[in-house]
């Protein structure tokens, strides 16, 4: 089973129905942690009524604090970042299972694909207009639709919905809180999984969660995530998405080869130490 780690900031009526769809479309009781960042619009009472394990700050302490906070009530071997404008789909969780059985090891990061809205451009995701938002999500439809969203794993995992073992996100460090309150965090904890030996950073297609899109991220004051990524891995964010995970192609093999010597990483390593020296 999974420690399903959800942090909310005043966002009731999503984390209701997230935690609805994960109750009704697991195959499992998985654990539930919720981190309550703020809650002046009643989340945190509505928790503690639940009888929902969780942790809370008085104020917004961003993704990484809240993750890093919230992960050590976890109980499993194997823990899950979701958001709280997720819906999951039926047989996310064995889909994810699956997939992580057959892993040579425990060292690796999965990710659920997402199905949201809106088309962003990126080569991981699903377009499925099914809704926005709770007020007009049409779930009887996504319901109907899901078999035919699935599509083939892909390479690239780092963003929600994340499972990893629990060990190695200790062992890592979990979220690295200098890069509160969260921008590229998630790329900076895949980054510290590859340089402990993961190669493993795989989408799995058939595990399916419809994002609403409904960012949290325009409320608060975001941190220069890619330059601290740059500053601190001597490597654009960028060029490790494409040239390491290469996110977004379809998976040819479980492990990811090691990157290609070729005249666009050689670019890529200049323009880097360019950009770190000279801004």
């Amino acid at each position: 089973m999974f420690s399903i780690v959800i942090p909310t900031w005043n966002n009731l009526a999503h984390l209701q129905l997230v935690l609805r769809s994960i109750r009704e479309h697991s195959r499992e009781a998985h654990q539930i942690i919720v981190h309550v960042n703020d809650g002046r619009d009643g989340t945190r009472e509505w928790v503690r009524a639940q009888g929902i394990a969780h942790t809370a700050s008085d104020d917004n302490i961003g993704i990484c604090y809240a993750m890093n906070e919230a992960a050590m009530l976890a109980r499993h071997e194997h823990l899950v970042y979701m958001n709280d404008d997720m819906y999951c789909l039926p047989g996310w969780d064995t889909a994810l299972q699956r997939r992580a059985a057959a892993m040579p090891s425990d060292l690796y990061l999965l990710s659920g694909t997402m199905v949201e809205p809106r088309d962003s451009g990126n080569p991981c995701v699903v377009v499925g207009p099914y809704g926005d938002g709770v007020d007009n999500f049409r779930e009887a439809d996504l319901l109907r639709d899901a078999p035919r969203l699935v599509r083939a794993d892909w390479y690239g995992a780092t963003w929600p919905p994340t499972l990893v073992a629990r060990r190695w996100w200790f062992r890592v460090g979990g979220y690295s809180t200098e890069l509160s309150p969260g921008m590229s965090s998630d790329n900076d904890f895949a980054m510290k999984l590859w340089h402990a030996g993961c190669r493993h950073f795989i989408g799995v297609g058939d595990s399916l969660v419809y994002h609403f899109q409904q960012k949290s991220t325009g409320k608060v004051v975001k941190n220069d995530g890619r330059r601290q990524f740059l500053d601190k891995w001597g490597l654009t964010q960028s060029s490790f998405d494409r040239f390491y995970l290469r996110r977004g192609q379809p998976l040819a093999a479980d492990r990811l080869p090691e990157p290609e010597d070729s005249p666009a990483l050689r670019r890529a390593l200049f323009k880097s130490r360019l950009r770190k020296r000279f801004g």
